[in-house]
């Protein structure tokens, strides 16, 4: 485990880093694993460090710019370090619909990414308990948010009906393809 962990030296080795698009480019860096610390992202989205949330918006905005999914497990990934964290779903919390652009229906996360919903940034529809709805926008690196529940319903209350392979759905268009909330019950 690394007992060194700074968030300013960390806060400065990303901004040298931080490319174009205003991420840093982590899925390029490849170093050693220094162990894990005691960070972790709740299932409602919260960041918590050594068990204290996490309130500072910019804070956790710097932290999501530098995690990366490699299978099953999170890092937090610099130029020189590699740190694990645990996240109990998913690392992003799709809040609210930003725009519409070209078509394309544009979500924003609890940490500032705009993320359209398209062939690359594909939505999915999981089923939790009690076959209740868990709707999944890719966001980035290969990792998902997960669409707030209200959210959800007002994209619902927004859908239409669309055949797909000869079954009814409720969805919604965006970026040129349908993307089905849920199979509708035969009548």
């Amino acid at each position: 485990m690394n007992n060194q962990f700074s968030p300013l030296s960390l806060a400065h080795q990303i901004e040298a880093n931080t490319g174009e698009s205003g991420l840093p480019p982590v899925e390029q860096w490849n170093p050693e694993f220094c162990g894990d610390i005691d960070m972790n992202i709740a299932l409602d989205g919260q960041w918590y460090y050594m068990g204290s949330p996490i309130g500072r918006d910019s804070l956790v905005r710097m932290f999501s710019t530098i995690l990366r999914k490699e299978g099953d497990k999170y890092y937090l990934v610099t130029p020189v370090e590699k740190i694990g964290i645990q996240v109990e779903d998913v690392p992003f919390i799709i809040t609210r619909i930003a725009e519409e652009s070209d078509g394309a229906i544009i979500f924003l996360t609890n940490t500032g990414d705009l993320v359209p919903l398209d062939a690359e940034h594909p939505l999915i529809v999981l089923h939790g308990d009690n076959d209740e709805p868990r709707p999944y926008l890719t966001v980035r690196g290969g990792m998902q948010g997960r669409l707030h529940r209200n959210l959800f319903y007002q994209l619902v209350s927004a859908a239409v009906e669309n055949e797909v392979n000869g079954t009814m759905h409720l969805g919604v268009f965006s970026a040129g393809q349908f993307w089905s909330l849920g199979e509708l019950p035969e009548e």
